[in-house]
């Protein structure tokens, strides 16, 4: 199986948690390829088995034009990565089969009661609209302030998370292939909720 890790980073945060990711699914035997959203194809390739999607909490949700900027001054940082596309529009533009791929997604933010929503558990929600196949719950990975840093341990759970996520998929990729082999029956088969056709269906890559 291959696995895409697409991320939205301004400080670095999210980079760094989208490589230790992409790191964990390579260590649990998974072809992986890591991209910043401005480099991410518009078209969803084949040979993508599972997508992960990363990005940081703003304003409750995904980061959007007017977040990115706000983050940027209300952190007087002097060189922010303020991308000019970000997760968000990238959703909104990206094509291709989505039922043929799984996904998960996460998310960077602070660790404070009083700042809620997630990133990840909107661009879950997304694209469970869109029709992929959900894997895992949406993840966090926690900063210590606006600009960063990640507290200590993050980067070693999010390789972890990504191990996980190989095996999980891994799993399910295989128990896809043994149901799609095994005789057609007239009661429904269903993975990870979605029903499944009776046809065979495509090898992971």
């Amino acid at each position: 199986m291959h696995a895409t890790v697409v991320y939205e980073s301004m400080f670095g945060n999210t980079c760094a948690v989208a490589a230790a990711v992409a790191a964990g699914l390579a260590d649990g035997g998974t072809d992986t390829e890591l991209l910043p959203v401005a480099d991410a194809p518009l078209t969803m390739r084949a040979r993508t088995g599972l997508l992960v999607i990363g990005a940081p909490t703003h304003a409750a949700g995904i980061p959007a034009p007017r977040t990115r900027t706000d983050a940027g001054f209300w952190a007087q940082a002097d060189d922010p990565l303020t991308p000019r596309v970000g997760i968000r529009e990238w959703l909104d533009a990206v094509h291709g089969d989505a039922r043929a791929v799984r996904v998960a997604t996460f998310d960077t933010r602070l660790r404070r009661p009083t700042k809620p929503g997630s990133a990840a558990n909107a661009a879950l929600l997304e694209l469970g609209r869109r029709g992929f196949t959900l894997v895992a719950a949406p993840e966090s990975f926690w900063v210590g302030g606006m600009t960063g840093p990640l507290l200590p341990g993050e980067v070693e759970r999010a390789r972890a998370w990504g191990v996980a996520l190989a095996r999980t998929t891994g799993a399910r990729a295989s128990s896809a292939a043994a149901s799609a082999s095994a005789p057609a029956s007239a009661s429904a088969v269903t993975l990870d909720g979605a029903p499944l056709r009776a046809a065979p269906m495509p090898r992971p890559t």
